[in-house]
């Protein structure tokens, strides 16, 4: 599946396990939450690096001791509907402060990317056919926004304020 990563699209260096796949040869894995949960200390001795993948019926606090262990939290988009996810990322990054890479997975659509990378997400797993269309344009497509987001860009009233003084707008 074709994955986007810092505006650009990039192989993943990342093995997703089975519940019951060795991770043999791997330095980098990503887990189910189940598995994590249930192997947690032998994964973390193992000495790779690690990921889990979060349903979006998982409370995202049920990392949160771990969060500094992970270098990647993937979460779930089962259907394009279906925004739990958007609450994961904000909680991980806002109130948890996961700096590792954030993904999404699932269900990820064009028209979402913009705002799944406002709440948080820095990666994407995308179907074949954003390979086809200019999906990588969805970032730029607007530039002003009315609320403060995890991508830290500045919102509207933060502009105004840093405006010249004796500036109107046109």
């Amino acid at each position: 599946m074709p994955l986007i990563k810092g505006g650009r699209f990039v192989a993943d260096p990342w093995r997703h396990l089975g519940d019951d796949e060795a991770a043999e040869g791997a330095d980098r894995i990503t887990v189910s939450f189940a598995r994590w949960r249930r192997e947690r200390d032998a994964l973390i001795a193992s000495g790779v690096l690690l990921g889990v993948r979060l349903p979006n019926d998982a409370a995202a606090s049920a990392i949160a001791d771990d969060l500094g262990r992970l270098a990647l939290v993937m979460l779930n988009f089962p259907r394009f509907t279906d925004g739990r996810a958007y609450s994961q990322a904000r909680l991980l990054r806002g109130r948890l402060g996961f700096t590792g890479e954030l993904r999404a997975a699932g269900d990820v659509l064009r028209d979402q990317l913009l705002f799944m990378q406002r709440c948080g997400f820095d990666a994407f797993a995308v179907g074949g056919r954003a390979l086809a269309e200019d999906w990588l344009a969805a970032f730029r497509e607007f530039d002003l926004f009315y609320q403060p987001a995890e991508d830290r860009r500045p919102w509207i009233m933060r502009q105004r304020e840093a405006a010249p003084a004796g500036f109107t707008e046109p």
